[in-house]
């Protein structure tokens, strides 16, 4: 009768344990994920460091092993911090300020951003200094952004591997809206 008990304990614990696992992998692919900020592109709004979490769900999940996507709450805004697929490494997954939206025509002019020849007055913008570097960030030329695509640019503009050098991000690959840095204690703050 004991070893029958001992039994029941252990697959009790064996079934807790897939459980959660299995929560834990759908929370993971269709809700929230954590990533950690590797580079100094984004200072000051992340560090390298951060750890932070990334909202999954607001464009739309993507289904693992599928190439379907679950509905949006909404689409991506100007301004949103988003995580998204690298365009030129698919294994890479990069953070970046998202500023051009499809169909608008950019142009980066005295480090200043314009949109539609009118420059980005809010502070979250015009608070940077944006360098005319790359292909598609070099002064005087003007960047029409294809449909279903997006132009991103670093807050750390002279550090940055962004929409200047690569180009636009497809919307297929943004993964998700980075949401709140949780890690080190004393950076805990939303992230704006």
């Amino acid at each position: 009768m004991e070893k029958k008990k001992w039994k029941s304990v252990v697959w009790e614990w064996v079934e807790s344990i897939v459980v959660a696992f299995i929560l834990a992998m759908i929370i993971r692919a269709f809700v929230i994920q954590a990533f950690k900020i590797p580079s100094g592109s984004m200072r000051s709004t992340l560090l390298e460091g951060d750890l932070i979490l990334v909202n999954k769900f607001i464009y739309g999940a993507k289904v693992p092993l599928a190439d379907l996507s679950l509905p949006a709450i909404r689409q991506p805004n100007r301004g949103d911090v988003i995580v998204f697929i690298y365009p030129e490494s698919p294994k890479k997954d990069f953070i970046k300020r998202l500023v051009g939206l499809p169909g608008e025509t950019l142009e980066i002019k005295n480090g200043t951003v314009y949109i539609n020849d009118k420059p980005l007055l809010d502070p979250i913008f015009n608070q940077r200094y944006y360098y005319n570097r790359g292909e598609f960030g070099q002064e005087g030329r003007k960047i029409k952004i294809p449909e279903d695509n997006f132009f991103v640019l670093g807050d750390n503009s002279a550090s940055s591997q962004d929409s200047r050098y690569w180009g636009f991000v497809p919307r297929k690959n943004i993964l998700g809206k980075a949401l709140v840095i949780y890690w080190p204690p004393h950076r805990v703050r939303m992230i704006k």
